[in-house]
Parts: C-alpha cells; structure tokens; sequence
C-alpha cells in the first residue's frame, strides 16, 4: 500500500519563520513529495492531526483546501494501484500530476554528458555544483520538471539565503543554471512553456563594490612582503606582478612560462584560459623587475615562471588535474593574501582578484583611454570596463564635494 501524509519541511523555513508544506507518497520505501503550494510556522501546523491549527487566522479555508489535495491524491494512487498492480511511488507520482513529464535530475544528467565535451571543465563543475545544490534542496533525486514551481523557486531563494549563506550573485548565478536547462527542455520541446516558473522570479541585486589597491596600499604591501613574509612571497609578487602586468587573472599568472615573455619586447604574449583568446600586451617596469628575479641563468621556455607546479608533466596531460591544481593554488593564494591584508589593516578583504580591479582602476586614473584598458583585460564587451571608469567618475565627485563646497 501507498502511505499519503503532509510533511512540514521545517529544514526550508525561510527568514520570517515559515516552511513550505508538502505531500509526501511513500510506495515500497520510496519516497517523493508533491508541493502544496503552502506555508506555515511550525507553530501553526499540528503533525499528528494533520490540520492547520486554529490559532491560524485561515485555519478553516486552508485545511479544506489540503484536504481535498489530499482526497485528489489518494483518488489518483487508488485508481493507479486498480489499473496497474505493482506501480511505484514515481509511478503514483506521474499519475497524480497527470502529465508525462520528465526527471529533472535525469534529464539535466543527460544534457551534461552531451555539453561536457564541448565547455570548459570549470563551466561543466559549476553546473554540476549548482544542480547538487538543488538536489540537496530537493531532499530527493526524482523530481519532475512541472514541480519546479515559483513557490519551489522562492523557497530555494530562501534556503540559498538562509541555510547556504549565499550571496545574491552566487543566488542568480544557480538560478541562470535551472533556468538553462529548463529552456533547452522548452526547445527540445520536452516540456511546455507553461512549465517555465523562472521569469517573475527576482533575486534582488546587492550593489557592487569593486575594491582596489590605492598606490599606498600597493607600496605597503611590497614593505610588508619585503621584510615580514616567507613563503608568501611568491603569493604577493604574483599579485603585484598582476597589476602591472595587464591585470591577469590568477589561472593565466600561474601558468607563465617563459616562452610566455619576450624580453626584448617586455611583452607577454599568452593564452587566456578563460575566453580562450590569445593576448598579446607590453607589461611594466614593476612587472619586469619581478620577472628578473625570478629568471634563472638559463630559463627552460617550457618552465613555469613562478614554479609553484609540482608535476608540470601530469599537469599538461591531465586537464582534471591541471584544474584541480589551478584551483587548489588559487584558494592558496587567497588565503595568504587575506591574511597580508588583515595585517595590514586595509578595509577589505585582499584577494587576488583585486589585482585585475587595481590594475583597471589605476590605469583609467592616470589617463589611460577606456578602449586601450579595455583591450589589455580581454574584456569581451567595454561595458564591462566602464565599471571601473564609474569608479574613477564618483571618485572624482567626492573630491569636489570635499574641496569646493
């Protein structure tokens, strides 16, 4: 037999104290649930009675509402169990919501296998994070595409807020994942348009803050590196090498090699790893100065620059290692960083990505046409340059409000 009860998931209360209400089917210990679309404080909902209690100001309406949700589905599983012996709980499932809609797991599974050859391995691990992420949500791996309601939405937007802890960008960055794949589903025509619940959904945007180094604090971080570090000197020359070296991001730094820099030109000529595009740019003096203290007297060309890799070999072969490797150095080196900028005092945390903002800011301030900065950073649009030319316009704001009124 079927067992058909309303379970409270209490582990999705959102942050005024609400937790979404389902219908959980449970056939030969399988479990699914189905969404009411309601929700309640756990205070308001009695588990052995199953009945909203009285105190709630809509107890009445709301309990002959899930009563007959309950009646509709029990009416449906008893029916299936008529027509064919032996059905599954995803079987009940399927014949509850009358549609033969897909696995949204299953499906997504599909798309990735046929997507990974043809994305980046960074790209394909994000989407693989995210829908784990979902998953987890979820609390079950069978969920059909039509039950990702708004309401199922909302409630991950709050489960993302208040039990992952994540911020408003990584929020909408997932959802543009779930939204991706719902649509390639649309264009197969797998599934209607009328089970597309993204587009009122709205993860507010917080306003964002690109933080730089100002030309002091660069000047106390090589002070601070020259007489205090040790093994986190290769962290800080990297990133000073970074901000006078076009602002190249982290994964491109550590990957120098030497056949990378034409000395005479003082010019890196290298491959972006992450648009893919080769770039070609003269560096600084800064920049220089690092590289001839690393330079041995007869530099390998195929020899990484900043010799943090320890199996160059395995690393050039194996693209899930090289991945890994890029990864775990990256997290290395905010670490080291984050801890030189909490010495230091500065107002934020110092990561290696505030190199490509110093770099940037740095070089629109003392003149520097948007276009050319925009074309030393690899920016795909130079939308995304202008930016950092806001930066320099509010600065430049605040220094009249200061000085002249």
């Amino acid at each position: 037999m079927a067992s058909i009860k309303l379970i409270l998931r209490t582990h999705q209360e959102d942050a005024t104290g609400h937790s979404p209400l389902y219908i959980r089917i449970i056939k030969d210990r399988k479990t699914k649930f189905l969404t009411t679309g309601v929700k309640l404080k756990a205070s308001e909902w009695d588990e052995e009675k199953q009945r909203v209690k009285k105190s709630h100001p809509n107890s009445a309406r709301m309990n002959a509402s899930l009563m007959q949700k309950i009646a509709d589905a029990e009416g449906h599983v008893a029916d299936n169990i008529r027509m064919r012996k032996g059905s599954s709980a995803f079987q009940l499932k399927e014949a509850i919501k009358g549609k033969n809609i897909p696995n949204f797991f299953e499906y997504v599974n599909t798309r990735l296998q046929k997507m990974k050859p043809n994305i980046a391995i960074n790209t394909y691990n994000s989407y693989v994070l995210n829908v784990e992420k979902f998953k987890t949500f979820m609390g079950t791996s069978d969920v059909y595409m039509n039950e990702i309601t708004a309401v199922v939405i909302e409630d991950y937007i709050t489960y993302m807020t208040n039990v992952s802890k994540n911020e408003k960008s990584s929020q909408k960055n997932n959802l543009v994942i779930l939204k991706m794949f719902f649509r390639q589903a649309i264009k197969e025509k797998i599934i209607n348009s009328d089970d597309f619940h993204f587009a009122d959904i709205r993860v507010k945007s917080e306003s964002a803050t690109k933080n730089f180094l100002t030309k002091e604090q660069l000047e106390k971080l090589t002070k601070y590196k020259a007489t205090k570090l040790q093994d986190y000197d290769v962290y800080v020359d990297m990133f000073n090498f970074s901000v006078y070296a076009g602002g190249l991001r982290f994964s491109d730094v550590f990957q120098l090699k030497w056949s990378n820099y034409i000395e005479a030109e003082s010019r890196i000529r290298v491959h972006i790893q992450k648009t893919k595009r080769d770039h070609n740019f003269k560096i600084g003096q800064v920049a220089i100065d690092i590289l001839k203290r690393y330079k041995p007297a007869n530099p390998d060309n195929d020899a990484y620059i900043f010799n943090l890799i320890k199996d160059p070999k395995r690393f050039e072969s194996d693209i899930y290692y090289k991945n890994q490797e890029i990864k775990n150095y990256n997290r290395t080196s905010g670490k080291k960083l984050s801890n030189i900028g909490a010495k230091l005092k500065f107002p934020f945390r110092l990561t290696f990505h505030l190199s490509r903002h110093t770099f940037s800011t740095n070089a629109l301030r003392n003149g520097m046409r948007i276009e050319y900065v925009s074309k030393i950073m690899d920016h795909a649009d130079i939308s995304t340059t202008q930016i950092y030319a806001k930066i320099i316009s509010e600065e430049l704001d605040k220094a009249v409000d200061k000085f002249i009124y």
